[in-house]
């Protein structure tokens, strides 16, 4: 794939910058259990939930990423699985990780093990094939057990799988023996990860209806890529999308609004602000078209009793069908908006609210995105 904006290296080098973290992270030591006062004591209030595989699960998930690095910030591992407490309590109980997170599946694991039999938490992680990989039996299923140790469970919640280069139909014959797995009760469910429209149609239709439940891609305001061939294969295969970048790194708020351009290079923005910020000047359009959004957002969100950019953001990517959840980083014992994130369900966009938001984005190079970058996941290949 040729990109004709740097995107693509800068997304890649980031990736490959937390690989190589994930391979020097420490095992962190046992966890005592989590303190009842924190487990819930009243009904979380309403969610909005979807059927995943044998999961019930909200529309809202809890994202990892940040644990993989501490650029984000760093808190310790006691504050972290206090943190994933609040958020059960709250009725956020779908956490998403990946091998090469650092430390998350080992925090996820260790919470979960300290939570009541009763618990009702799933955790999503995923398999990421970088390199190059001669697959066999015992090569995934290694790949799959690892997961396991490191989340303390017997079996994978929802097995996300991740195949760098499509050139190598290899991928084919590692789900095939993900299914076998599946099959054997060492995963529950199986989904992609950053795979595009074309190998999704493959995959579903060679491996039959059912066994692929989800494709985990960006999609946001901004990136409207899976609007162009992914939602017609999701409808046809019965997957739903879990979406990550839905806020732009947090950039879809309003402490932007009314705010000067930053700084790509100047060390103070976070590694999801410096690539969703690469995206909207250099594929997207430009800051000045940008605050036109946030500005539109902020109306929509005062008609409706002053939610949130971020609500609005959000509830925009909730309204396609073919969106099963919407995954939202949280810097874990440092930085966390669950009480926001709350006011998400409860309400639709109107058709005015959509109008106006599409009035902004006609100007914007969005629909052209596909085309510029390539299809969802050509950024890290």
């Amino acid at each position: 794939m040729c990109f004709a904006y740097p995107l693509g290296a800068l997304v890649r080098g980031l990736e490959r910058s937390l690989i190589m973290k994930h391979y020097n992270a420490p095992f962190l030591l046992p966890c005592s259990p989590i303190p009842l006062l924190t487990m819930p004591r009243t009904r979380p209030q309403y969610k909005e939930t979807f059927p995943l595989g044998p999961f019930t699960v909200p529309r809202v998930w809890v994202g990892l990423w940040q644990l993989s690095s501490n650029a984000w910030g760093s808190a310790s591992a006691a504050k972290i699985r206090q943190a994933m407490a609040r958020h059960i309590e709250m009725g956020y109980n779908a956490f998403d990780m990946a091998d090469h997170y650092g430390s998350a599946e080992i925090l996820y694991g260790q919470f979960k093990e300290s939570l009541p039999s009763s618990a009702e938490v799933v955790g999503a992680t995923k398999w990421c094939v970088f390199r190059q990989t001669n697959v066999s039996r015992s090569v995934v299923e290694n790949a799959v057990r690892e997961r396991m140790t490191r989340m303390r469970t017997t079996t994978v919640d929802l097995l996300q799988f991740h195949w760098q280069d499509y050139s190598d139909k290899g991928y084919l014959t590692a789900l095939q023996i993900l299914q076998d797995l599946q099959n054997e009760g060492l995963i529950s469910a199986v989904g992609l990860c950053n795979f595009d429209a074309i190998r999704t149609d493959e995959i579903c239709t060679q491996l039959g209806p059912g066994f692929i439940v989800s494709n985990q891609v960006q999609f946001s305001l901004i990136d409207t890529r899976p609007l162009h061939g992914m939602a017609d294969v999701c409808e046809r295969h019965n997957v739903k999308l879990l979406t990550y970048g839905t806020l732009c790194g947090g950039f879809l708020a309003d402490q932007w609004l009314n705010q000067p351009e930053p700084d790509l290079y100047s060390g103070v923005l976070t590694p999801s602000q410096r690539k969703y910020l690469d995206m909207i000047l250099k594929a997207w359009g430009n800051w000045a078209l940008f605050q036109s959004l946030l500005a539109v957002l902020r109306d929509i969100g005062d008609r409706y009793g002053g939610l949130s950019i971020a609500n609005i953001a959000t509830r925009w990517v909730l309204d396609h069908s073919f969106v099963g959840a919407v995954i939202i980083g949280a810097r874990l014992g440092v930085s966390e908006h669950i009480d926001d994130n709350d006011r998400v369900f409860g309400f639709r966009l109107t058709d005015e609210d959509n109008r106006a938001i599409e009035a902004v984005q006609a100007l914007s190079n969005g629909r052209r995105m596909i085309t510029l970058i390539g299809d969802c996941g050509a950024e890290y290949r």
